[in-house]
């Protein structure tokens, strides 16, 4: 099992960059305490070295989504800015949210189409009406239906009918592919200051 989990220092300053490199150094850590794999799917890096505006880590192994969901929310890195010491602020916050990456493609195949002959009225006449030439055609797995009629053949239509669902059909994953990645770009808006669901600081020497 493997869950893919976004880490983003939104709009906030140089230092939320900064600690998100160290909250994702914190969170391998910990995943691999608990057993589980992670690797960094994609980064993006700030404006200082080392340091990151988002990145997606896949955690992967047994309980991952549950490991997910405990580091899923507003974390906040505590420790004085390392770019500005005079700043008296000491708490930088990161958003993290599990998200979907893949989209999976739909396999076409003509076995998983429903074709029905039927009659439709409108232009063309009595020879539409007599002959049931016309073909509704029901793509199960989307339940995408289409109708056509624009020919005096049924086996025009057919063709017709399904060179549409086909479209259609390839439209739709296109459509999923864009809700995705519209999705994962909102993580970016969504980091609010305060009540963190984590608060972790750097370690000190024993």
């Amino acid at each position: 099992m493997s869950v893919h989990l976004l880490l983003s220092a939104g709009r906030g300053p140089q230092e939320c960059a900064w600690a998100l490199a160290r909250l994702l150094r914190r969170l391998e850590t910990d995943a691999a305490r608990h057993g589980l794999e992670t690797r960094r799917a994609d980064t993006v890096p700030g404006d200082r070295p080392g340091t990151y505006r988002s990145v997606l880590v896949r955690i992967a192994g047994a309980g991952a989504e549950e490991f997910a969901a405990s580091w899923t929310g507003t974390l906040c890195w505590q420790a004085p800015s390392p770019y500005r010491p005079s700043a008296g602020r000491k708490n930088w916050y990161v958003i993290a949210r599990p998200c979907q990456v893949d989209v999976p493609r739909t396999t076409f195949a003509e076995a998983d189409v429903d074709i029905v002959a039927c009659r439709t009225g409108g232009p063309g006449g009595q020879h539409r009406n007599k002959a049931s030439t016309a073909v509704r055609a029901t793509h199960r797995p989307t339940g995408i239906v289409v109708v056509v009629d624009t020919e005096r053949q049924f086996s025009l239509n057919r063709r017709i009918a399904l060179r549409l669902l086909r479209e259609r059909v390839e439209r739709g994953d296109e459509a999923a592919e864009r809700a995705v990645t519209a999705a994962r770009r909102r993580v970016h808006d969504e980091l609010v200051r305060g009540d963190p669901v984590r608060v972790e600081r750097p370690e000190t020497p024993s």
